[in-house]
C-alpha cells in the first residue's frame, strides 16, 4: 500500500537512524556531537580556557552534552534559549562482577536501572553496549549489536498461576540473562570478549559502564505506517529533535536574538543527581563560562539568566485505548496530534501560564498544533528535568514533549509525524 502524503518523513527516518546508533547515553551524545560537528560546531574541553568567539561549541561529559551557538555580536548579557532533554532510558546494566551462571548456563549479572517494564525485556534478543575505560584513563565505546543475551521467561507449564494471578518477577532472581553454555564460570570472560570485540589488547580494560539493549531495529507500524515503534524514545526522541533544531538555527542565514542551547543530561531516570545529571552543576557552569568568556561580569550573568527560557522536552502519555480511565477525562493527548504541554500545579512539571504563552508562540510561529497534558487526580504524576532546571538555575522552564504509548518498555510507540512537529516547534523556539 502506498503511504499517504502526510508530513515530511525524512526527519522520522533520521530519528530511526539516531535511535539505532545510540544504544547507550555515551553513544547518544557521541552521535549528537557528530551531527553538530557537521553543522560547524566545535568541541571545547572543560579543562581549557574558553574564548568569547562566536559560533557553535559543545561540551561532552560522560553521557551528557551541552551545545550552544553564539551569534555574531552577542553581548555578555544576551539571554539563552535552552532545549533540555535526557539521554538515559530504563534498562538492565552490567554489575561489577558480571560473570555468573548456574546449572550449565553461563549468565551475565545485571542490575535494574530506572523503572523499566520488566516483562518487556523477557524473551528479547539483547545486545550489550557502553563505555570501556582503559589503564591509561582513556575511554572507548563498544556496541555488540547482535543477539548476545536473552532473559528467558518461565514456561506456563511450570507456573500455571500466571494465568490467574499475572506475571510476578523478582528483579534479582528472574532478570539475569543467559549468554552461553558451560559448567565453569570464569571471571573476566565478558570483559575479555568485549576487549576482543573492540580491538583492545587483553587486560587493558579496568573499568566499564555497560548495559543491554534490544537489537530489534526501529520500524514504522500500522496499515498506513503512521506509527513508529522503537527503543529509547524516552527520551532520545527529544535529544534528536533538539540536536536537529540547534543545527538548523546555527545554519540559518539569520542570526538568533538569543543564544540557543541544547542540554541533554544523563541519569534522569534515577533522580538526576550526578555530575552529568540535571541536578548537577554542568549546565550552569557552561552558561556562566560562556558569559564570562565574552567579557561579562556577575551582573551580566544575572541579566542573562533572568531573560533565559528553557523548554524541558520529554515524552509523555498518549491516551491509551485500553486504559482510558487512567487518564484525565478532559485531557486525552493523541499521537500525531502535535507536541504536548505538560502541566501540574504541584510543580512536578515546571509549566505556568507565562510558560504556556512561550510555547504557544513557538508553535504558532512554526504552524505546529499542540495539546495539553495533566494527570488524572487519582494517579501520581511523573516528573522530569523541568522543575530541577528551574529551581537549580532560577530560569523560566516549560515542560513539553511528545505523547507516546508503552513508556519505559523496551520498545515504545509514538506517532510517526510527531517527531517532525516537535523539531519544528523547538526550532521556532530557539529562533525567537
Amino acid at each position: 500500500m502506498t503511504e499517504p502524503a502526510r508530513f515530511d518523513r525524512g526527519h522520522t527516518d533520521d530519528l530511526m537512524t539516531f535511535l539505532a546508533a545510540s544504544p547507550t547515553p555515551y553513544h547518544a551524545v557521541a552521535t549528537a556531537a557528530e551531527r553538530l560537528e557537521k553543522a560547524g560546531f566545535k568541541q571545547v574541553a572543560e579543562t581549557d580556557a574558553w574564548d568569547g568567539t562566536s559560533g557553535g561549541k559543545y561540551v561532552l561529559r560522560g553521557g551528557a552534552i551541552v551545545a550552544w551557538y553564539v551569534p555574531e555580536g552577542a553581548a555578555p548579557h544576551t539571554p539563552f534559549r535552552i532545549v533540555g532533554a535526557h539521554t538515559d532510558s530504563p534498562n538492565l546494566r552490567v554489575k561489577p562482577l558480571p560473570d555468573t551462571g548456574a546449572h550449565g548456563w553461563r549468565q551475565v549479572a545485571v542490575e535494574i536501572y530506572g523503572g523499566p517494564l520488566l516483562n518487556s525485556w523477557l524473551d528479547r534478543d539483547l545486545g550489550i553496549a557502553g563505555r570501556l575505560t582503559l589503564r591509561d584513563g582513556s575511554t572507548r565505546l563498544v556496541n555488540v549489536d547482535r543477539p548476545l543475551l536473552r532473559v528467558p521467561q518461565l514456561a506456563i507449564h511450570l507456573d500455571r498461576s500466571v494465568t490467574a494471578d499475572g506475571l510476578k518477577l523478582d528483579k534479582q532472581r528472574h532478570m539475569q540473562p543467559v549468554w552461553g553454555l558451560g559448567r565453569d564460570v570464569r571471571d573476566g570472560d565478558l570483559i575479555a570478549f568485549l576487549e576482543e570485540t573492540a580491538g583492545i589488547p587483553a587486560g587493558e580494560v579496568t573499568g566499564w559502564d555497560l548495559m543491554t539493549h534490544s537489537v530489534e531495529p526501529p520500524a514504522y507500524l500500522g496499515r498506513d505506517r503512521e506509527l513508529l515503534a522503537g527503543p529509547r524514545m524516552d527520551n532520545l526522541l527529544s535529544v534528536h529533535a533538539g540536536s536537529a533544531a540547534l543545527a538548523a538555527v546555527a545554519s540559518s542565514s539569520s542570526q538568533p536574538a538569543s543564544i540557543p542551547v541544547l542540554a541533554a543530561f544523563d541519569h534522569e531516570e534515577n533522580g538526576s543527581q550526578s555530575d552529568t545529571g540535571a541536578d548537577g552543576p554542568l549546565l550552569g557552569t557552561v552558561l556562566e563560562r560562556s558569559v564570562y568568556a565574552r567579557g561579562g561580569s556577575y551582573e551580566d550573568r544575572a541579566r542573562a539568566f533572568a531573560g533565559t527560557v528553557c523548554l524541558s522536552s520529554d515524552t509523555g502519555h498518549a491516551v491509551h485505548p485500553n486504559y482510558a480511565e487512567r487518564h484525565d477525562p478532559t485531557h486525552h493527548p493523541r499521537v500525531n496530534g502535535g507536541p504536548i504541554l505538560k502541566v501540574n500545579v504541584n510543580n512536578r512539571y515546571a509549566t505556568d501560564g507565562s510558560g504556556r504563552a512561550e510555547f504557544t508562540a513557538a508553535c504558532e510561529a512554526a504552524d505546529v498544533p499542540f495539546q495539553s497534558f495533566v494527570s488524572n487526580n487519582s494517579m501520581p504524576c511523573g516528573t522530569t528535568i523541568g522543575p530541577i532546571t528551574a529551581a537549580r538555575h532560577g530560569i523560566k522552564t516549560v515542560d513539553i514533549g511528545v505523547a507516546i504509548l508503552s513508556m519505559h518498555s523496551v520498545r515504545e510507540l509514538c506517532g510517526a509525524d510527531d517527531p517532525f512537529l516537535l523539531a519544528n516547534a523547538l526550532t521556532a523556539f530557539l529562533e525567537r
